[in-house]
C-alpha cells in the first residue's frame, strides 16, 4: 500500500480502527481443503499488511468463526486484529454456551467486539454482555442487523440502550441508514460498522458492467468496488465497512479504499449518480 489506512475513532474510547475490514458470512465457512485455507490466511495477512483491523464472524456463519481463529493463530496475528463474533440465540443461559463456544473456536481469551446479532433476544444478551465487559471478557458490546424493515427497532435499541458499536446495512444503494441509524449513532457517540456495502453485491455487480467514471482517480479509486467502499466510509458516522471476500485480488482492491483522499459531499452525490 502507497497510503496508511485511514482511521476513525470509536466513540465511547477514543480507539483508533481502520476505514476497511473483512466480514466472513460464506466466504469463510469452508473446510480443511488447504488450498482454500491457503487463499484465507493470505486475504487475513494481507488485511493485517495493509493496517486493517476488524475482523467479523459470526455462530450464524457456519465453520466461519473456527477458521478465523485457525487462521489467526496460524499466523500470530491476534495482537494486531480487532476480533468481533455475535451471539445468535435465545435465553441468557445458551446465549452464555454459544458465546463460550465461540472464543473457544476463535481462540481467544478476550473478545474485542461481541454483538447481538439481529437483535435476536437483545436485552437478555446485552445483559450478559454488560456483565462481560465489567470482567473483561470482551471489550465492546453492540447490535446488529443487515435490513432496512429492521432500522426502526434497532433506533429503539440504541436509544435506550448503552452500546458501543450497532452493525446495519448501507451502501450507495441502500441508504436507509442515513434516516435515523447514522445520526442516531453519532450523536451517542455508538461505532458503526457497515454490512452489505456492496449492496449484497448487487450493486457492484450492476456497476462493473460499466467503466469507472473518469473522475474516480480524483479520490483515488481505480474500481468500482473502491468508489462504492469509499461512499460508505465517507460518511461521517461510519466507522469501518466490512466486505466479505475470499479473493485475494478483491481483497486488495478493497484495502485500497481505505487510502488516500475521501470523497466529500459533492463527490458523495457523483458516486451516486454514476451509480443510478
Amino acid at each position: 500500500m502507497t497510503h496508511e489506512m485511514i482511521e476513525r475513532l470509536i466513540g465511547s474510547t477514543g480507539e483508533p480502527l481502520p476505514v476497511i475490514g473483512l466480514g466472513t458470512w460464506q466466504t469463510f465457512d469452508v473446510g480443511r481443503s488447504s488450498n482454500v485455507r491457503t487463499t484465507l490466511e493470505s486475504c487475513v495477512a494481507d488485511l493485517a499488511a495493509a493496517g486493517g483491523r476488524v475482523i467479523d464472524s459470526s455462530p450464524m456463519y457456519g465453520r466461519a468463526e473456527q477458521v478465523v481463529g485457525d487462521i489467526v493463530t496460524t499466523l500470530e496475528l491476534r495482537d494486531q486484529l480487532f476480533i468481533a463474533t455475535k451471539v445468535w440465540t435465545t435465553g441468557k443461559q445458551r446465549g452464555i454456551d454459544q458465546m463460550t463456544e465461540s472464543m473457544r473456536k476463535l481462540n481467544v481469551a478476550q473478545v474485542d467486539l461481541l454483538q447481538v446479532h439481529n437483535l435476536v433476544d437483545v436485552r437478555t444478551h446485552l445483559e450478559t454482555l454488560r456483565e462481560w465487559k465489567a470482567a473483561g471478557r470482551i471489550r465492546y458490546i453492540g447490535v446488529t442487523h443487515y435490513t432496512a424493515s429492521a432500522h426502526a427497532e434497532v433506533a429503539k435499541v440504541l436509544e435506550r440502550e448503552p452500546v458501543d458499536f450497532v452493525q446495519i446495512n448501507y451502501s450507495v444503494s441502500e441508504r436507509e441508514a442515513e434516516q435515523r441509524i447514522l445520526p442516531l449513532a453519532a450523536d451517542r457517540g455508538i461505532g458503526v460498522i457497515v454490512n452489505r456495502p456492496f449492496g449484497g453485491g448487487k450493486t457492484l455487480g450492476a456497476a462493473a458492467r460499466r467503466p469507472v467514471p473518469p473522475w474516480a482517480p480524483e479520490i483515488g479509486c481505480g474500481s468500482w468496488a473502491q468508489l462504492l467502499l469509499k461512499f460508505v466510509v465517507s460518511h461521517p458516522a461510519v466507522t469501518c465497512a466490512i466486505p466479505a471476500t475470499s479473493n485475494l485480488a478483491h481483497l486488495r482492491d478493497n484495502l485500497g479504499a481505505g487510502t488516500g483522499p475521501m470523497p466529500d459531499q459533492a463527490i458523495r452525490v457523483r458516486i451516486a449518480e454514476a451509480v443510478g
